[in-house]
């Protein structure tokens, strides 16, 4: 399945994936709001096989197809203390 990433201009490392490229239709408004600009990344062939850097390229397919779209939250880090070894 092609789609289309942006990134967040408001949220570092906040990434949306499209089923249409510059089509937000699909977005509730209160997201749109929270996600602020959006800037295209790039344009990409997702497959269940294909390896994404944090995301399982299967949850990114199926949310794309029920929704039409996919939004890749930030990495959330664990306190120093809480780190396991």
């Amino acid at each position: 399945m092609l789609c289309f990433v942006y990134k967040s201009l408001k949220k570092a490392e906040l990434y949306l994936y499209l089923d249409k490229k510059d089509d937000f239709s699909a977005l509730p408004e209160g997201l749109l709001q929270t996600v602020g600009h959006l800037e295209f990344v790039m344009e990409l062939e997702l497959t269940p096989e294909r390896k994404l850097a944090r995301e399982k390229s299967e949850k990114v397919l199926e949310s794309l197809h029920d929704k039409g779209f996919f939004i890749q939250l930030p990495p959330t880090f664990a306190p120093a203390g809480q780190l396991k070894h």
